[in-house]
């Protein structure tokens, strides 16, 4: 089975075509910087030895689909028997589904919680339901990842009648990729162990993990919370909103767009939410780069200790998605707040390679995992299909 899979990330865009169930890639491409004035990239690999690599604006996800396309060629896109997508939120969905009319009407219903995730993954579905209309359309939801959570977990402090009527809780994302990284895991640590996996990129969450499950996490309802993001706020006292409404004059709407797109690591360095720009800003003695990644790295290192708390301990911390297996100054300065345990880094990663980093001596194991979400939506994707 030729199966696709289709991850689209706030701001990059990856597509992996596999031959199942033998999990032989065949097809790589990923953009970035979807979206960005500043300027994307756009690389495209295949084993009969085509590749392309160039810069290019993509203004939205559509267009970069239509990229993809012409490189794969018109044989091979319609050699391809399902697509499966790295979807996010849909009301009453989660685990693997065939994407159908119920479905896309609960991402719908959620668009609120998620708007910039369920209106990308709504994009490219839209897109592939016109390219390759008569193969199934697979979503395997982020959250399910999450469903091993206590009620204490995901419960918020609030009406209770909310969750039960409306849904209102704590779910979390990034279940394919903090998936992935607790089957590594569990490889190397074996079946027993207490960890945190910190997926930093354009979205960065947090998961701490036990045995190989969830047990908490940082995203919530949405995808808002937690530490910064490259452009939306993460943590935030709630009455600001109230504040810059009756005493500032904005409007609800104002105040969504500002947290949507306007703030997290954008916001405070008034430059970028990009960590590349950041870090390169800040060797050249831009203050505000230097405190967006201050904040940052302190928010992270803010979640981990809370999780080793509730873990009763801590065996492994694991560094996964672009800025976590790209950025050593992150990771060095987040492992620096636990150098007082005896936390210690002194190996450098290899890239596209699993990593351990830490010092032989060091009390907490660290790891740089590239995350790897794709291959694991196409094992559920190809098990659901062949059920």
């Amino acid at each position: 089975m030729k199966l696709l899979v289709c991850n689209a990330g706030s701001t990059s865009l990856k597509l992996k075509l596999y031959e199942m169930p033998q999990e032989k890639i065949l097809v790589e491409c990923r953009m970035d910087r979807i979206g960005d004035s500043i300027g994307g990239s756009f690389s495209y690999a295949d084993i009969w030895g085509n590749v392309k690599q160039f810069e290019v604006n993509i203004k939205d996800y559509e267009q970069g689909l239509k990229l993809f396309v012409i490189q794969l060629g018109k044989d091979q896109l319609h050699s391809i028997d399902a697509v499966g997508f790295k979807t996010v939120l849909s009301r009453g969905h989660t685990g693997v589904h065939l994407i159908d009319e119920a479905v896309i009407q609960g991402m719908k219903d959620y668009n609120c919680v998620a708007p910039i995730h369920n209106r990308c993954y709504m994009e490219v579905i839209d897109v592939f339901q016109k390219l390759l209309p008569d193969i199934p359309l697979v979503g395997a939801f982020e959250t399910a990842f999450h469903q091993t959570l206590r009620p204490e977990a995901y419960t918020y402090a609030l009406p209770y009648e909310w969750q039960e009527k409306y849904g209102v809780r704590r779910y979390g994302y990034h279940g394919a990729s903090h998936g992935y990284v607790a089957d590594i895991l569990t490889a190397r640590l074996g079946k027993r162990y207490k960890a945190v996996s910190c997926h930093l990129g354009g979205s960065s969450s947090l998961a701490a993990i036990v045995d190989g499950k969830s047990v908490d996490t940082s995203f919530g309802l949405s995808l808002q919370v937690g530490v910064p993001q490259s452009n939306r706020c993460g943590d935030i006292d709630p009455f600001i909103i109230f504040h810059m409404i009756q005493k500032e004059g904005y409007t609800l709407d104002q105040i969504k767009e500002v947290f949507e797109s306007q703030s997290g690591l954008k916001g405070i360095s008034g430059l970028s939410g990009d960590m590349r720009d950041l870090e390169k800003k800040a060797l050249e003695g831009n203050l505000r780069a230097k405190l967006a990644i201050a904040i940052y790295c302190r928010e992270i290192a803010r979640y981990i200790g809370g999780y080793m708390t509730l873990m009763g301990g801590l065996d492994a911390i694991a560094f996964t998605g672009g800025v976590g297996e790209n950025s050593a100054n992150v990771r060095n300065k987040v492992i620096c707040y636990f150098a007082f345990l005896g936390a210690k880094i002194s190996q450098k990663s290899e890239k596209n390679k699993i990593f351990e980093i830490s010092d032989k001596e060091s009390s907490i194991r660290v790891f740089v995992i590239p995350a790897n979400e794709e291959l694991g939506v196409a094992r559920k994707t190809y098990a659901y299909l062949i059920k």
